[in-house]
C-alpha cells in the first residue's frame, strides 16, 4: 500500500501525528496496517482480505525467513531488545514473557532436549467494550497474525498453536480458518516443518500447527487463564495463580499467551530490527526505571466523534491530537468532556485530561488503571456521566464469572446502586457507600482471583470521583438529627 505524507483526512495532520514514521527506512509509513488502507494514509473504502499470494508479493514471511535463519534464543532476544509491550492490556515486556517458559538442557554438542508439548494460545477473544483493534487485522491482513505465530513458536520452540477467537466473530473467524489453510497449502503450516521444511539455525526443519477455537462469547475469557480453561472446553473460570501459564498451562503444558496485535508486530521487528522499531514511539517520563512506550498502536476510537474508526498510532500521540486531527473533531462540533482510554475497565479521563498522552505511562499520570487496549472511547458534554457509570457496573454485572464472592455481590451491588442513583432515588449517604463498595473489590486490593472487579472498580470510582457534582444532583440529602446540649442535665 503505497504510503501518502499528506494524508487522506479533511484536517491535514500536523507534525504531532506519528512524526516518527516519516522518517523511517524502509519506506517509512504504517506497519501494521500497511495492506489495510486507512485514515490518513489511504482509503478504508479501498479495502480487501489480503491473500496468501497478495501478502508474499508485499513483503510477507520475509521476517520468519530471517527468523529461521537465527538461533530461537537469538529472535527472543531481538524481541526482548525492542521492548514490545503487549497489545492485549496489561503492557508486559513479550519477550521477557517468553523467557518464563521452562528452560532445555543441551548435551555436549549444543543440542537442545526435546521440549515436549507446548502451546501458544493467542488471544483474539477482544470482548472488552470499546474494544475493536484486532478485528481489522483478522478481517484483512490474516496472514499477518499467522506470521507473527510462526515466529513466536519458532523462538519458543513450540509445535501447537491456538488461536482463541471470541464467539460473536464468526466472520473473523472464516478469514482466519480460509488464512490458515492457505498457509498449510503453501507449507507455512504443516508436518514438513515452516516454510515446506526449510532448514533452521536450531538445526534441521521445525513443524507448527495452528488451529482456531471458537469461544462462547463470555468477556472473563479474555483474562489468560479463563481463556486456557475454555480452551480445554470447561467453564471460563479464571484460575489460581501460581503456578502460571508458562510452567502449567494449556492441558498442563508450559504455555505462551499473546494478543493478536502483539503477535502481528513480530514480523517487523525480526525484518528490520530492535533498533528499528525503538525509533517509533516515546521513552517513560515518569522517574525510576520504567519500560518505555515503543512501536506503534492500532487504536480505536469511538463514541461522539465525527469519523470513528481504528488508527495506527505511535505510542505516545496526544488524545486530542488523536481526537481532532485523525478522528475529524467532537461530534457536530461540541465540546469535550471525557473518554474511556482504553476500554471501560481502564477508567475515564476527565474533561482537564485531553491533552493525556496516549503511552503505557498514562495511569500512573492520570489516575486511570492503564492504557488497556488503547480504544478511546470520546463523551461529548451533553453525555451523561452517571448513566455511563451505570451501564458499565451493568455489563460487568452480567460478565462476572461468580467464582469469587465479592465480586459475584460486589458488582450486583454496585449496579442496584447506580442504578438508583440514576432514578433520582439514592441518598447522599448512597454515593459514599458505592465508592466503598468499588474499593473493596478486586484483585489488587487481594479479594479476587482476577482483574475484572479491578475494571469495575476503577470504571465506577474514576467516573463518580471526576464528575462527582453529577451524582451528587442525583441523590436526596441524608439529614441526621443532631440536638444540642449544654451540661449534663439539660433538656432534649
Amino acid at each position: 500500500m503505497p504510503f501518502h505524507p499528506q494524508g487522506l483526512t479533511s484536517l491535514k495532520p500536523s507534525g504531532r501525528v506519528n512524526p516518527n514514521l516519516h522518517a523511517l527506512a524502509h519506506g517509512g509509513g504504517p506497519i501494521l496496517t500497511k495492506r489495510i488502507p486507512s485514515w490518513p494514509y489511504a482509503d478504508p473504502k479501498d479495502r480487501l482480505i489480503v491473500s496468501y499470494d497478495e501478502y508474499v508479493k508485499t513483503g510477507g514471511y520475509v521476517g520468519l525467513r530471517k527468523a529461521l535463519a537465527m538461533k530461537p534464543d537469538a529472535v527472543t532476544e531481538e524481541v526482548k531488545k525492542s521492548v514490545l509491550r503487549g497489545r492485549g492490556g496489561a503492557g508486559f515486556p513479550t519477550g521477557l514473557k517468553w523467557t518464563f517458559l521452562p528452560k532445555l538442557a543441551t548435551n555436549d554438542q549444543g543440542q537442545e532436549a526435546d521440549p515436549g508439548q507446548r502451546y501458544l494460545a493467542v488471544n483474539a477473544d477482544e470482548s472488552e467494550p470499546g474494544t475493536f483493534k484486532d478485528r481489522l487485522l483478522m478481517d484483512y491482513d490474516p496472514h499477518l497474525l499467522l506470521e507473527g505465530i510462526a515466529i513466536a513458536c519458532y523462538a519458543c520452540r513450540i509445535k501447537t498453536a491456538f488461536i482463541f477467537i471470541r464467539g460473536e466473530y464468526h466472520h473473523q473467524a472464516h478469514v482466519l480458518e480460509q488464512a490458515i489453510a492457505e498457509a498449510y497449502q503453501h507449507g507455512v503450516f504443516g508436518p514438513k516443518g515452516l516454510l515446506n521444511g526449510e532448514n533452521t539455525a536450531r538445526g534441521g526443519s521445525f513443524s507448527v500447527d495452528c488451529h482456531v477455537h471458537r469461544g462462547a462469547g463470555a468477556y472473563i475469557c479474555g483474562e489468560e487463564t479463563a481463556l486456557l480453561e475454555g480452551l480445554e472446553g470447561k467453564r471460563g473460570w479464571p484460575r489460581i495463580k501460581p503456578p502460571f501459564p508458562a510452567v502449567k498451562g494449556l492441558f498442563g503444558k508450559p504455555t505462551i499467551i499473546n494478543n493478536v496485535e502483539t503477535l502481528a508486530h513480530l514480523p517487523s521487528i525480526i525484518e528490520f530490527g530492535a533498533d528499528w522499531f525503538c525509533k517509533q514511539g516515546v521513552a517513560s517520563t515518569l522517574p525510576g526505571n520504567n519500560p518505555p512506550s515503543f512501536g506503534t498502536k492500532l487504536m480505536g476510537v469511538s463514541g461522539h466523534v465525527a469519523r470513528p474508526g481504528v488508527y495506527e498510532c505511535e505510542l505516545g500521540i496526544p488524545l486530542r491530537v488523536l481526537v481532532e486531527e485523525l478522528c475529524g473533531g467532537i461530534r457536530n462540533g461540541k465540546r469535550f468532556k471525557g473518554a474511556i482510554a482504553g476500554g471501560v475497565s481502564m477508567g475515564i479521563l476527565g474533561p482537564d485530561q485531553y491533552d493525556a498522552d496516549m503511552d503505557f505511562d498514562i495511569g500512573r499520570k492520570h489516575n486511570v488503571l492503564g492504557l488497556g487496549t488503547a480504544g478511546p472511547t470520546i463523551f461529548d458534554e451533553d453525555t451523561d456521566m452517571v448513566a455511563v457509570a451505570r451501564n458499565i457496573a451493568r455489563f460487568f454485572k452480567h460478565e462476572s464469572c461468580g467464582q469469587c464472592t465479592p465480586c459475584r455481590e460486589g458488582s450486583g451491588w454496585l449496579y442496584q446502586l447506580l442504578g438508583r442513583i440514576e432514578e433520582g432515588h439514592a441518598k447522599t449517604r448512597d454515593l459514599d457507600l458505592a465508592l466503598e463498595i468499588a474499593t473493596s473489590m478486586g484483585s489488587m486490593p487481594g479479594t479476587t482471583i482476577c482483574g475484572l472487579a479491578d475494571g469495575n472498580n476503577w470504571a465506577v470510582r474514576t467516573i463518580m470521583n471526576k464528575y462527582w457534582s453529577e451524582f451528587e444532583k442525583r441523590v436526596q440529602p441524608t439529614h441526621v438529627a443532631v440536638k444540642m446540649t449544654v451540661g449534663a442535665s439539660a433538656k432534649g
